[in-house]
Order: structure tokens, then C-alpha cells, then sequence
């Protein structure tokens, strides 16, 4: 990946607190599993802002490789890299992801 590609990504991840690198937008997820990240964050209630990487292929293979992981939809919160489909779904279940939220200083919705 080139630099440039990497700075964008980056930039995304320094610049919101929450992002959802996704097929689609979160009006309108484009696959399945992303359409899942983008239910549990709403019914989180928290802001968040989703990247379509359908739109841009470099981006599509960059964040693979910036994050060192295989699959898209991925979770970004606060800088760091939480997970795919499957374990933002089983931190949700679990109430792992509403912790990690409240213990980067982000508001959730009350269960």
C-alpha cells in the first residue's frame, strides 16, 4: 500500500471516534455483515461514520492490510481496531462493546 493511501486511512481513524471501514454506506449497507455492525451501532445510538470502500479500491485493499486483517466490515473505535462482523456482534452480546465505548469516553444508549 502507499503512503497516501495509509495517511487517508489514517487520517479517517485520527479524525472520528468511531469508523466503520464498510460494503456500503449506512443508509444503505451493501452486505450482510456490515448491515449487522451498522444495527448494533444504531441501536447503540452512538455517532459514528461509515467509509464505503466499494467507492475506492485502494482503500478496499488498504485497510486490510493497515489493520493486518482479512475481512470487511471493519470497527475502528477511538484509534483502535476492535474487530469484523462476528466480534463486534459477540461484544455487543456480551456487553463488551458497550464497555470498551464507555471506557473510551463514548455514550451509549441505555439497554
Amino acid at each position: 500500500m502507499d503512503a497516501s493511501v495509509r495517511d487517508r486511512i489514517q487520517g479517517e481513524i485520527d479524525s472520528n471516534d468511531i469508523v466503520l471501514f464498510m460494503k456500503g454506506t449506512p443508509t444503505f449497507p451493501q452486505c450482510g455483515f456490515s448491515a449487522v455492525v451498522v444495527q448494533v451501532l444504531n441501536h447503540l445510538e452512538v455517532d459514528y461514520k461509515g467509509i464505503n470502500v466499494l467507492e475506492d479500491p485502494s482503500i478496499r485493499d488498504g485497510i486490510k492490510e493497515f489493520s493486518n486483517w482479512p475481512t470487511i466490515p471493519q470497527l475502528y473505535v477511538k484509534g483502535e481496531f476492535v474487530g469484523g462482523c462476528d466480534i463486534v456482534r459477540e461484544m455487543y452480546e456480551t456487553g463488551e462493546l458497550t464497555d470498551l465505548m464507555a471506557a473510551r469516553g463514548i455514550a451509549v444508549a441505555a439497554e
